[in-house]
């Protein structure tokens, strides 16, 4: 059950550059999180309801990588140190360092996970393990790469997200994933809100994972 959304149309100034993700979107994700702790986001929504959701709100699943991460400082670790929440990364694809690469070894493991559940570690060439491969749904062979973002151990994270798997991707990605699509639908019929990333704020006027368009971020709470 989705007990709170927050949806914005914010212009993203930044530039792409591959391993800087989290500069381009992180600012948004901890607005939002900031938003949830000082007001009421909805005047259906009193202060007592709130400071309850925010009790709830205990850890963030982030569309991305934590520790898996070329400098191991992924977009899930920026946003768990900004907000001082637990964060865990969930990945839909292998992201290539430290000596992991998707070849026939790691297609080979990926065939290994029969079960919902079954999960294997990524370990690099450097030793460390830096996340799981993990078979979150029976009916999709397909993994997810699950990594540490902030104040959670891997065995924790796993579980979390095991336990939030109704279908392949987390319900708090999944969902935020849907309702922002049809957000962005809705207001693309609209004139549209925007807000910069800039140091200027402008007028106002499953997405991809790196899309170089307009960004609608929002922090869905379960």
């Amino acid at each position: 059950q989705v007990l709170y959304e927050d949806c914005r149309m914010v212009a993203v100034n930044a530039p792409y550059v591959a391993g800087f993700l989290a500069f381009r979107e992180v600012p948004f994700l901890a607005e939002a999180v900031q938003r949830l702790k000082k007001k009421s986001p909805s005047s259906n929504l009193s202060a007592q309801e709130i400071t309850f959701l925010f009790w709830l709100f205990q850890v963030l699943f982030v569309d991305g990588n934590g520790l898996l991460h070329p400098r191991g400082f992924g977009v899930a670790c920026h946003l768990g140190v900004l907000t001082d929440l637990p964060c865990i990364g969930v990945a839909k694809n292998l992201l290539q360092v430290d000596g992991l690469i998707r070849d026939e070894l790691h297609k080979e493991q990926i065939r290994s996970l029969q079960r919902e559940g079954d999960a294997f570690p990524l370990t690099g060439t450097s030793g460390r393990v830096l996340g799981m491969v993990l078979r979150s749904n029976s009916k999709s062979s397909r993994p997810l790469y699950v990594s540490v973002g902030h104040r959670v151990c891997l065995e924790t994270a796993v579980r979390l997200v095991k336990s939030c798997c109704r279908y392949r991707i987390p319900e708090p990605i999944r969902q935020a994933d849907i309702r922002s699509r049809e957000y962005i639908r809705k207001q693309l019929c609209s004139p549209l809100e925007v807000i910069s990333s800039g140091p200027e704020r402008k007028k106002e006027a499953e997405p991809d994972d790196e899309s170089d368009a307009r960004r609608n971020c929002r922090a869905p709470l379960h």
